[in-house]
This record gives C-alpha cells, sequence and structure tokens, in this order.
C-alpha cells in the first residue's frame, strides 16, 4: 500500500530547535519524528511511501540514505522552491498514487496509536473519496459533520467564522481533525486548484456533491508534536508503553 507523509513545515512552533533541523529531525526519545511516522506506517503495511520536503531538504535526504530508506521504496517531492501547502503539496505527489489504489497520508508531527487498519476499512466500506481522521478535543478550528459523520462544514472558534456547505443536516457535531486522512486517487480528478493552497478548503468544495466522512477515534492518545511541551507528554507516553 502507499502514503505519503507532510513533512516539509517550517516547525515554527519548535524555535530555536528547527532553526537549523527541519522539523521532521526534531526527536523524541531519540528517534527523529519523520522515522516514529513511517514505523508506524510500516507497521500497517505501507511499503511504498513519499515525502515531502522543503525546509532543510538536504538533511532528510541524507538521514534517508543512512538509514537505507528503513528497507522500503521511499520518494521524495521537492517543494524546495516554494512550500505548497498541504493541498498543493498533495497535487504536486499526484504522480505517485498511480495504481487507483486508497492511499494514506499522515503529518510527520503525529503521534497516536489510531488503528489504521480498521479506519481504512472503514474508508472503504463507506466509500467515501475522502476519510479523515478526527478526535472530540479542543482547538480553535472544527470540522462540522452531520450524525452519520458526513462532512458539512468548518467553524473558526476565535473569529467565529463558518462555512456550511452542504444542506444535509440543520445541527453539526465539531470535530478536530488529527492529520491522518486516506483518499482515493480519484480526487486528483476533482482538484483544480494550483499553487499553493488547503486540502482543507477542496475537501470543503467537494463536500457539496461527494463523500467526505469523519472517521473518530476518541480512545487511546494522540499528539501534535509541533510544540516542545509536547514532546515530553509522548515521551511519558512511550516511557509508559515500555514499561508495561
Amino acid at each position: 500500500m502507499k502514503a505519503m507523509i507532510f513533512a516539509a513545515g517550517l516547525g515554527t512552533r519548535l524555535k530555536p530547535i528547527t532553526d537549523h533541523k527541519p522539523k521532521a529531525l526534531v526527536e523524541m526519545n531519540g528517534i527523529t519524528l519523520l522515522e516514529h511516522a513511517i514505523r508506524k506506517l510500516i507497521q500497517y503495511g505501507y511499503y511504498e511511501i513519499i515525502i515531502n520536503i522543503h525546509h532543510y531538504p538536504q538533511q532528510i535526504k541524507d538521514f534517508l540514505i543512512q538509514k537505507n530508506n528503513f528497507g522500503i521504496s521511499i520518494a521524495l517531492s521537492d517543494e524546495s522552491e516554494e512550500l505548497l501547502e498541504t493541498g498543493g503539496g498533495l497535487k504536486k505527489a499526484s504522480w505517485f498514487f498511480n495504481n487507483r489504489e486508497p492511499f494514506l497520508v499522515y503529518n510527520v508531527d503525529i503521534f497516536s496509536d489510531i488503528d489504521l487498519e480498521n479506519m481504512l476499512a472503514n474508508h472503504i466500506q463507506s466509500n467515501a473519496i475522502a476519510t479523515l481522521a478526527v478526535k472530540k478535543r479542543e482547538t480553535s478550528r472544527y470540522l462540522l459533520f452531520n450524525n452519520e459523520m458526513q462532512l458539512c462544514g468548518w467553524k473558526n472558534n476565535k473569529t467565529n467564522e463558518t462555512k456550511i456547505v452542504t444542506d444535509k443536516s440543520d445541527s453539526f457535531n465539531n470535530y478536530a481533525f488529527s492529520g491522518i486522512q486516506i483518499l482515493n486517487p480519484g480526487i486528483f480528478d476533482l482538484i483544480n486548484e494550483t499553487g499553493k493552497f488547503s486540502i482543507i478548503d477542496v475537501y470543503l468544495r467537494l463536500a457539496i456533491y461527494h463523500k467526505i466522512y469523519g472517521y473518530e477515534h476518541n480512545t487511546g492518545y494522540w499528539i501534535d508534536m509541533g510544540k516542545p511541551e509536547s514532546i515530553n507528554n509522548a515521551e511519558a507516553i512511550l516511557k509508559r508503553i515500555n514499561n508495561e
């Protein structure tokens, strides 16, 4: 199976650690975030992975050479000239997903015990074009779903800006996006945006006519590793797991 790891971000919340290295190579328990992500994907049978790079790209190239690509097939999507955000980055890597099978997209700074096998099974059963991992947690921006977990809109709690894109429900459930998603390659035929753009904006546009579902994973752990204190929390979880 194929997957993409989003690893091109600048890691501004991790400064000054990321002043001289990419976020993907920040370490947790002596292991880089990129290695944690790759090993998570390998655990679930993803042996063909493409990684987008931008900030200190050569360091990531050297790291993968040193690790012999972890014994799997790894390609790179180089965004050195321009950081394309999630939508643009995904579109640039579209050539990689040429086998008509669902593929996974995973943020490099996510540490979670989410069951990716069950998420894939849900995606296939729902016949959705995209399935987004979501949680009930506090955040500034929420995705809005109806009771069938179909995407209906978006809300910014700080600005009170709300976008409702379907009339499939009168009330909505707020969920935070977890930075993990499973897509069908057919989505590339529907992306007409160019350059730098957000994949969430694409989903909101497509949700009017296409099935985009949320996959709720409220049990277990999920940590956004974009902040130093989050890395400390994740290290504590790993220590507890290793001692069990």
